[in-house]
């Protein structure tokens, strides 16, 4: 993935910190099983428990913003962690573009090891995760090379990362557009054709589209996606199929249990949105998957 040093970022889109409160995930829990419950999800509260809707984490906004020093491109050859800054700027510049006024925007919050959020309590097991009670996605930074690439043993690099957070991004719209609520009234459910997997599909396939149009803006902090790019990207999704992470954590492959979909489900429609670049073309539920 290459940048424009004299694009412009806005890192106002970023925050940073940890929060406090008591940890919910009980430190026996291995970091698979989390992970196969919650990973590139939406709500942790479903098992971690704390907050309610509309409550927002104590000290929020209070800390200073870590980012406020990637204000361009060249910004990212003085310091790597800018590159969240222009995966953030990018994604939600085509979603304004896309959705228009219907777009609100949502903000990108790294922390370290724990942070409390407007769905509770969360730890980095979590994964990288997207909280519609206060409209946040949250990532421990060290999830790329510890899990991404080590653990789940995806080839990583900018274009997966950047997929990880586009994905997240992706349940933002569907919060924006009823869909994600829609979804969640029904409980929580499993299985390959469940409505929570075609949750976790169309944000890949959202994903997908933001990659394809990432470097349509002459003014975009992005200048290329090349096929090394996109293979990436698919490799990241691949590598976090429910078969594959229930194989890598010893057991029989149960697609009722499936919360994301399988490796080939994930594969499939992130390559859709990037072949077709059209959101409408995202319509999970209606397929079958």
């Amino acid at each position: 993935m290459q940048y424009n040093s004299g694009a412009q970022l806005d890192p106002s889109q970023m925050g940073g910190g940890g929060g406090g409160g008591r940890i919910a995930v009980g430190g026996g829990v291995g970091l698979i099983v989390v992970l196969l419950a919650l990973f590139l999800g939406i709500d942790p509260g479903v098992i971690l428990g704390g907050a309610q809707q509309g409550q927002q984490p104590s000290g929020r906004g209070s800390a200073p913003n870590p980012y406020a020093h990637c204000t361009s491109g060249a910004s990212i050859e003085q310091d790597r962690n800018c590159r969240f800054v222009a995966y953030t700027n990018s994604v939600q510049g085509y979603w304004s573009q896309a959705m228009g006024q219907n777009y609100q925007r949502a903000t990108t919050k790294t922390f370290d090891s724990q942070i409390s959020t407007g769905c509770g309590t969360a730890t980095s097991q979590v994964g990288p995760f997207y909280c519609p009670n206060d409209m946040t996605v949250y990532l421990d930074p060290t999830f790329f090379d510890q899990m991404l690439k080590g653990e789940l043993g995806a080839q990583g690099g900018d274009a997966a990362e950047a997929y990880v957070i586009a994905h997240e991004y992706g349940h933002h719209v569907q919060n924006l557009t009823g869909v994600m609520e829609k979804v969640q009234s029904q409980g929580r459910q499993t299985g390959q054709n469940s409505a929570g997997v075609a949750l976790e599909l169309q944000a890949d396939c959202y994903a997908g589209v933001w990659l394809k149009h990432a470097t349509d803006d002459p003014h975009s902090v992005i200048t290329s996606i090349t096929q090394d790019d996109l293979n990436r990207a698919i490799d990241a999704a691949v590598s976090v199929g429910d078969d594959r992470i229930q194989r890598k954590s010893g057991g029989g492959v149960n697609p009722d249990a499936w919360t994301h979909g399988s490796s080939a489900q994930r594969k499939k429609w992130t390559a859709t949105g990037f072949s077709t670049g059209d959101p409408q073309r995202c319509n999970t539920f209606g397929s079958g998957a």
